[in-house]
């Protein structure tokens, strides 16, 4: 489009004298009524092209000034435009801040879809989606890189839930947003975005999809046990570990099986979800708001209750919780460069450690919502503990965003690449 205009803008008028006549004010009968003027190259051949509500008239004022008269609708719709590129291209956080902020207007609705468990749903449908969209080969293309993909498992699993220990020292009321920060260091990594920041980065997608996977996977054996060691003790509440698991193998693991099983069964159904991978990513983030949409309408007394400087705290907690993900793993992936072979290692690779980095940073916010559901209020008010991990995943994709971003500016060469 932008080149298209560019080209009408540039192309010059012809040098060639027109000259033009005014058609007769009777109205032609039938689809000629369109043609109202007629333009004369030689004197004997006669050109009608249509006026088109876009084109500019040649009208004039009192003044003798030419009046430029451009549809209405259209300029109308011009405003428009950067609104909807903006919600296009931000539509996860787009989505996660609207259902907040309709939870907080309306909580009617959203305590009517809490009591038919709209929440246990949208979770079903989330994990579906990922079984429809993964795809065998990216899998296989990660096995090269099983150093890193095994260190990032480690990192997303077993190192990052002790920062739940540090996060649970901070005195704050309510203590449910500590202690739901807690529990979000405890889980696996996004589902999506980690995977979406990587392939824009130019990192190893194959390979931040296999940790992606794995690890929600793992997670379902890991996070309960994580739960019961790093955070029960510290609240002085007992986790009933086998029903955790239980449950979690039925909203998370069966319908990505599910997912994946009707992928591979119908060859036409993989190539239909290849072409619209963008259109399940949105299917994904929608049912992704339902979530802090119902827990928020749940929670809304509670919330006003709320004094905004605690929540700007609690904001602040999950951006560090992030900041310092980052930062362990970016070192981590440099030692581990060093020690096992220099610029010779799978960890010195620009693509891998772009992954790593990325993926085992982000915690995601699904499971955590599963399990916190299942916890049956043992830890606090559920919409509590969701809604500061709401903001840390939204801090998580915005900040990743900007360093993205950032590295992009300095080396275009592998986003580059990446496109053609």
């Amino acid at each position: 489009m932008a080149g298209t205009l560019q080209t009408l803008i540039l192309t010059p008028l012809s040098t060639q004298t027109q000259s033009f006549r005014l058609g007769s004010p009777r109205f032609p009968p039938n689809h000629t009524f369109f043609y109202s003027t007629s333009i004369n190259f030689n004197h004997n051949r006669s050109i009608y092209r249509p006026i088109t509500a876009l084109e500019r008239s040649d009208q004039r004022d009192g003044n003798g000034d030419k009046v430029n008269q451009v549809s209405g609708s259209a300029s109308g719709l011009n405003w428009a435009k950067p609104l909807l590129n903006f919600v296009a291209n931000n539509f996860l956080p787009v989505a996660l801040v609207s259902g907040v902020a309709l939870g907080l207007a309306n909580p009617s609705l959203g305590c009517l879809a809490d009591r038919y468990s709209l929440s246990k749903f949208s979770t079903f449908g989330i994990f579906i989606i990922s079984g429809l969209t993964l795809r065998s080969r990216d899998i296989g293309a990660a096995t090269e890189a099983w150093p890193v993909g095994v260190f990032g498992l480690v990192s997303i699993l077993m190192i990052s839930p002790y920062f739940s220990r540090a996060i649970l020292q901070m005195q704050m009321k309510p203590q449910e947003f500590v202690t739901g920060l807690a529990i979000f260091s405890c889980m696996p990594t996004t589902l999506s975005s980690g995977v979406a920041l990587t392939q824009l980065a130019g990192g190893n997608s194959a390979l931040a999809l296999a940790m992606t996977v794995i690890s929600n996977m793992l997670g379902i054996l890991i996070v309960p046990f994580s739960i019961s060691k790093f955070i029960a003790d510290g609240v002085g509440v007992s986790v009933p570990t086998k029903q955790l698991f239980r449950s979690l193998v039925l909203t998370l693991l069966v319908p990505l099986i599910l997912g994946k099983v009707f992928r591979e069964s119908f060859k036409g159904l993989a190539d239909f979800v290849d072409q619209k991978r963008a259109l399940f990513s949105k299917f994904s983030a929608l049912f992704l708001s339902l979530v802090p949409w119902i827990q928020v309408s749940r929670s809304r007394s509670l919330l006003l209750m709320v004094k905004p400087t605690v929540f700007l705290i609690a904001i602040g907690m999950g951006a560090l919780l992030h900041v310092f993900l980052l930062a362990f793993n970016a070192l981590a992936i440099q030692s581990l460069s060093a020690v096992t072979g220099g610029s010779k290692s799978n960890f010195s690779k620009k693509e891998n450690a772009t992954a790593l980095v990325l993926v085992a940073s982000q915690k995601t916010l699904p499971v955590m919502v599963a399990v916190v559901e299942q916890l049956g209020g043992a830890f606090g008010e559920s919409g509590l503990l969701v809604l500061p991990c709401v903001a840390a995943h939204i801090n998580q994709i915005i900040i990743d965003s900007v360093i993205v971003n950032l590295w992009l500016r300095k080396d275009p060469v592998s986003y580059n690449a990446k496109v053609n």
